[in-house]
């Protein structure tokens, strides 16, 4: 058995890693594609874009929903410690006539408010999410 040596930090290799960013929209008429799937820990954005006008939410259910998600993580510091990003499931409820934009700043507003190490920017239907933690 091969001892791991795990106390060697490659700067490079612990930037590239980071969140994978999946979209799901549960709306008839109004969509979510991710363009970049990774949020990583060197700064580089992951990024959505939301097409169309929401038909909204009828009633109970996930219909008329967006969900985002960030998966779950670790990299390493350059002290050597090991940190660990717990995953994040970012729901957004629709209303009916939602416009794309409208819809991104609420994913923006709703990262932007949350605990979690990441900070977002929405313009027009497109959305982008960095990782803040250092």
């Amino acid at each position: 058995m091969k001892k791991k040596n795990s106390n060697i930090y490659d700067p490079e290799l612990e930037l590239a890693k980071g969140a994978t960013l999946d979209a799901s929209s549960y709306d008839k008429t109004q969509k979510i594609m991710v363009t970049v799937p990774k949020v990583t820990v060197g700064g580089l954005p992951g990024r959505a874009e939301v097409s169309g006008i929401a038909a909204g939410r009828p009633g109970a259910g996930i219909d008329g929903t967006m969900n985002l998600w960030l998966s779950i993580f670790r990299f390493m510091r350059p002290d050597g410690t090991i940190n660990h990003v717990a995953g994040w499931n970012i729901p957004i409820v629709l209303q009916p006539g939602q416009t794309a934009a409208a819809t991104a700043k609420a994913f923006a507003d709703y990262i932007n408010a949350g605990t979690r190490p990441y900070q977002a920017a929405a313009s027009g239907g497109r959305i982008e999410i960095v990782f803040t933690e250092k």
